[in-house]
């Protein structure tokens, strides 16, 4: 039992977005062991230091604690029959219904809805509409027979007392269900609130840009927070991995010359990686806004892991935003951007041109060069030679495309012009292709 306690409160952690490793659920084990269930306070106290590292998750951990702990502490058997008496307890409840209807005391009932819980399997509920089912099933694991065979039977006796005793027993039977129903509540924002925030958070990641409402919007911006931040940490550990897999016979000879020869200090081939280098170009104008600004806001939450962005903006001329940019206060300049720059007429010609004559020098053979947007010109020239020289001297070249496939190349689309210029054309509709195209952008420095 004691085991299965820890174990469900750090099930309850990781559903809410606190990291625990292996390691850490190790030392909380010990330390529980240690200090026991009995003191509150050093219990809180001990387990938010070894599993909650920062603020954010310290909040939270607090915030479980007092969900998953609210009820009376029971101290885990430490005899040695308690592996046998923990499976006992796992099959049956310690009271029946009807015994905890006639008999029970409050302790008594909280022992016997936390076994019902476990033998429900309660730590398994994700969403709040399955608060009933929950509930029904641990009621049902209370062994009602006894209960409903005493209710006929007093129904069956046809008289005052007995309707009375049976009366009373379907008030307790609802009882149950009612204190079932809140164990259920409270064990659903315990275990399943934050699955089920992730849930929603997968489903909106997956959905179409397009088709985003002010609702949607208004949660995207934490959701992109995250992204980054797991992106950021995902390739800032690639990057501080050495290559330690082929020893450098040379430099180990050279370098342990003053010990005869012995090989005391090894030293190993080391493969020189590239610091992230991107410069995004992106069309504000009104058909592909949406898509640029979470792109845009994808990347410059990426301060630890692309360190050197740029970013330029345009639909007619072309607009060096970079600096302007902030992840802290993102919506009102993006908003201010897109107004600004985003209301003449395509042209990607001109913008090509903008770039080669003003910012040229920004491409070198670190550079991925990203372009997002639909290629829709307006008949204008879209100037090709300036794209593919610029593809030539940067590292990669890839284009961002919002419209399908099936759009390239029809009415003022020149993306099939573009095309051959492109290390990697990719058609980007939801948020999670931005995520990936960024998380493949990355690993290419790696």
């Amino acid at each position: 039992m004691a085991e299965q306690v820890l174990t469900d409160f750090i099930r309850a952690l990781r559903s809410a977005d606190v990291r625990v490793s292996t390691s850490e659920s190790i030392d909380a084990a010990r330390a529980v062991k240690l200090i026991g269930y009995g003191d509150r306070v050093l219990l809180v106290d001990t387990l938010r230091c070894v599993l909650a590292k920062s603020p954010a998750e310290k909040h939270t951990h607090d915030r479980l604690f007092d969900l998953y702990f609210s009820r009376e502490a029971l101290e885990p058997p430490a005899s040695e029959e308690s592996d046998q008496s923990e499976q006992e307890d796992s099959a049956a409840p310690i009271m029946d219904a009807l015994d905890l209807i006639e008999n029970a005391d409050e302790t008594q009932m909280a022992m016997a809805m936390e076994a019902a819980a476990r033998q429900a399997g309660i730590a398994d509920i994700r969403f709040s509409t399955q608060t009933s089912y929950f509930a029904q099933q641990m009621v049902e694991a209370l062994d009602t027979g006894a209960l409903e065979g005493e209710i006929k039977a007093a129904f069956g006796a046809r008289t005052e007392e007995g309707t009375a005793r049976a009366e009373a027993l379907i008030e307790g039977r609802k009882d149950l269900f009612i204190r079932a129903r809140a164990y259920a509540k409270q064990a659903f924002e315990t275990f399943g609130k934050g699955e089920t925030e992730k849930f929603r958070e997968e489903v909106l990641t997956e959905k179409a840009i397009s088709q985003l409402d002010h609702y949607d919007l208004a949660r995207m911006k934490p959701l992109i927070a995250k992204m980054a931040k797991r992106l950021a940490v995902k390739h800032s550990r690639k990057r501080h991995k050495k290559n330690r897999g082929q020893l450098d016979v040379r430099k180990t000879m050279r370098a342990n010359a003053g010990f005869d020869g012995v090989p005391f200090d090894l030293t190993w081939k080391q493969t020189k990686r590239d610091r992230p280098k991107i410069i995004a170009i992106c069309d504000v104008s009104g058909s592909v806004s949406k898509t640029v600004r979470f792109f845009l806001m994808l990347l410059y939450s990426l301060y630890e892991a692309v360190p050197d962005l740029s970013a330029y903006a345009f639909s007619g001329n072309l607009k060096d935003v970079g600096e302007i940019l902030d992840a802290d206060a993102f919506d009102p300049v993006m908003d201010k951007i897109i107004r600004r720059v985003g209301q003449s007429s395509t042209d990607y010609g001109q913008s090509l041109i903008d770039f080669q004559t003003d910012h040229w020098d920004q491409i070198d053979r670190r550079t991925t060069l990203i372009m997002l947007g639909d290629g829709r010109s307006n008949n204008a020239d879209p100037r090709v030679d300036i794209f593919s020289a610029a593809a030539a001297r940067a590292k990669r070249t890839i284009w961002l495309c919002p419209e399908p496939p099936s759009l390239w190349g029809t009415g003022d689309s020149e993306i099939p012009r573009y095309r051959p210029h492109c290390s990697s054309l990719k058609y980007v509709t939801t948020v999670k292709d931005l995520e990936r195209v960024i998380d493949e952008v990355l690993a290419s420095y790696n």
